[in-house]
């Protein structure tokens, strides 16, 4: 008889900050798999996350399973819920879904009028956002906010990046704008098509 495994969903706090090696290990080897950039964090950064109340993260009892962080740009104006990732010994058992729907309540709860978004190479992270209200758009509709974008200078793509004025890249830039007066109607669109999958 299979054992069902217990996964805690949870917003991170200082106390975590032991796993952050492992999450970074994860992250990178991610990336190397998929042939992929993702732009690099530090120990202290992810950490910093933590300790603000702007990560969440999955535990099997004490074991890592997953994680995610949250960071505004541009005077709050904009939220990115950044860093998704689930541990290969924890995959296919719906964390991924789990850690984004939690990132993005807790965006949405601390910046109620800001735009969430997302860049990403990932079709599952698509999906999800798209099932959550985020649309495609160009990256010029993304935050001008200097800082985030000089986190992306540690991903294998980055030339890309810079070599086309910061207009393209490999990765896809999604937008939850909550002033959009469409998204509800594309939101309940979204849900049905999922239903059907």
């Amino acid at each position: 008889m299979e054992q069902k495994i217990e996964i805690d969903v949870m917003i991170a706090e200082a106390s975590h900050e032991v796993y952050v090696d492992t999450i970074l290990e994860t992250i990178e080897s991610a990336a190397k798999v998929r042939g992929t950039g993702i732009a690099k964090r530090t120990h202290e950064y992810v950490a910093q996350k933590m300790k603000e109340g702007k990560a969440v993260i999955a535990l099997a009892g004490n074991e890592f399973a997953g994680f995610s962080y949250i960071e505004s740009w541009g005077n709050k104006q904009y939220v990115t819920t950044s860093g998704l990732i689930v541990h290969p010994d924890f995959r296919g058992l719906g964390i991924a879904r789990r850690i984004k729907d939690m990132t993005f309540r807790l965006a949405r709860m601390r910046w109620p009028k800001a735009k969430v978004f997302s860049l990403t190479s990932g079709a599952a992270v698509m999906k999800m956002n798209t099932e959550l209200g985020y649309v495609p758009v160009t990256f010029s509709d993304l935050t001008d906010d200097e800082a985030f974008w000089r986190g992306c200078n540690g991903c294998v793509n980055h030339d890309i990046l810079e070599r086309t004025g910061r207009k393209y890249c490999i990765c896809t830039a999604m937008l939850f704008d909550p002033a959009d007066p469409h998204r509800a109607q594309r939101e309940r669109e979204a849900r049905d098509q999922a239903k059907k999958d």
